[in-house]
């Protein structure tokens, strides 16, 4: 493509990062892609808030809780502005799908075996943390003092 022409039909200016407006169903993000002045202050916050949301969800992968929803979460905003992100979720939606429907398809004692496995994982890291970082003193005492006398904390 030289400079100051037009791209071809199945090229790209920005090279497939940026979503392109016409593939928006919202009218406000394609005002303001619309919008030199805003479109790039727009898109550096997306991506600020994205990334902090997904970094955030990593740390919290080994952790109990929703740590890879958060991940994905932060991915979804990125996708919501830049193509790779979206090839990204796609992927990560498949492998998801794939694994739910590989699990779904096995035996009622692989299931068992795979959420034992599962539960066994997150108490490690459970156990991990809290002899890291010591019993919460927000626990009832028995409780605190069940954790130091039978799990070594």
């Amino acid at each position: 493509m030289s400079e100051g022409s037009r791209p071809r039909t199945g090229e790209h200016p920005d090279h497939h990062v940026f979503v392109d407006a016409e593939d928006d169903d919202w009218a406000w993000r394609r005002r303001i892609r619309a919008n030199p002045a805003l479109a790039l202050p727009y898109r550096i916050a997306v991506l600020v808030v994205g990334l902090a949301i997904t970094v955030g969800g990593l740390v919290l992968v080994p952790l109990p809780g929703p740590g890879w929803l958060i991940v994905f979460t932060g991915v979804a905003v990125l996708a919501s502005e830049f193509e790779p992100a979206q090839r990204l979720l796609e992927w990560g939606r498949d492998v998801l799908r794939r694994w739910t429907e590989w699990v779904k398809a096995q035996p009622v004692l692989v299931q068992g075996v795979v959420g034992l496995v599962t539960a066994a994982f997150v108490v490690v890291v459970l156990w991990g943390l809290l002899r890291l970082s010591g019993v919460p003193g927000f626990l009832p005492d028995a409780v605190e003092a069940w954790l130091h006398a039978h799990a070594g904390l």
